[in-house]
């Protein structure tokens, strides 16, 4: 056992020294700010190189069309990679572990099943974090929206069009949130010769929220066939996105609440036990 762990650490030292200082191209595709993490991404990065894994499976093109939403098309590819590169370093930092373990306490069938029970872990939790990295997107864009399609109504209804009230709206903005990411994408594309309703259709495929999508239905209908009752549509879609911010922001305190339960009761355990140490000594003197 002692053999194999040094083998281990001879391994990942290695991995270390002929990593570094490369694939700056995948790297400038992690949005983690993780000191630790973006320290163990290029040694998986390098294995996935020595092994000519493309990340082209059946999994990898599932997690590339998640990271889409994430890390934008452009750099979906490469996102997939450092996603790989990390899980994998992961599991073998986590075996390195396991092996020192094991040369400090007796090996046997119970430790080696533990062991691939942790790997599994890994594995699967890696995945559930960009899962929750894309939830948490979601509900940032959710929240902001209706502050938006307020401030949109109140200038298109002041004389600007849709495009140029998005325009003053994404330069007065102060605030880092996806939404706005979103919303300078669509300004780039049709200024660089995009089709306003294609680059319209696109936002609402990539940010995939059921508002956002009834926005740009909206605004679609309009360019197509034209009307004077844009605005009075818009206010009843924004009343309806309050509604759902309400809705939301109800759902996401009755969470925190559920997540305090076990916090408290470890508390309450801790005091009774404060609390009744005294007594049962007195008892027993």
């Amino acid at each position: 056992m002692i053999i194999l762990f040094s083998i281990e650490v001879v391994i990942l030292a290695m991995l270390l020294f002929f990593s570094g200082g490369r694939f700056n191209e995948e790297m400038s595709a992690m949005e983690e700010k993780n000191g630790v993490i973006r320290f163990i991404v290029p040694p998986g990065l390098l294995i996935l190189k020595l092994f000519r894994h493309e990340c082209k499976s059946a999994y990898e093109k599932n997690l590339e069309i998640k990271l889409q939403y994430l890390s934008g098309k452009g750099m979906a590819h490469l996102a997939v990679r450092v996603h790989m590169a990390k899980k994998i370093m992961l599991m073998y930092l986590l075996l390195v572990f396991v092996t020192f373990v094991g040369t400090q306490i007796e090996f046997d069938m119970a430790y080696v099943i533990l062991s691939a029970g942790l790997l599994c872990a890994v594995f699967v939790l890696t995945d559930r974090q960009l899962d929750e990295k894309f939830k948490e997107r979601q509900r940032e864009m959710q929240i902001e929206f209706p502050e938006f399609l307020n401030k949109l109504i109140l200038l298109v209804n002041a004389g600007l069009t849709v495009r140029g009230a998005m325009q003053k709206i994404i330069k007065e903005n102060k605030k880092d949130n996806p939404l706005y990411k979103e919303l300078i994408m669509i300004v780039n594309d049709i200024n660089t010769g995009k089709n306003e309703i294609a680059a319209y259709e696109d936002f609402a495929r990539r940010c995939r929220l059921q508002e956002v999508t009834m926005f740009t239905a909206t605004l679609i209908q309009n360019l197509r066939k034209g009307s004077d009752q844009l605005v009075p549509v818009l206010r009843l879609q924004a009343a309806a996105c309050w509604e759902n911010r309400k809705n939301l922001a109800r759902k996401m305190g009755e969470e925190a609440s559920t997540k305090l339960i076990f916090p408290m009761a470890i508390v309450f355990v801790a005091i009774l036990i404060m609390v009744m140490t005294p007594a049962v000594m007195q008892i027993q003197i």
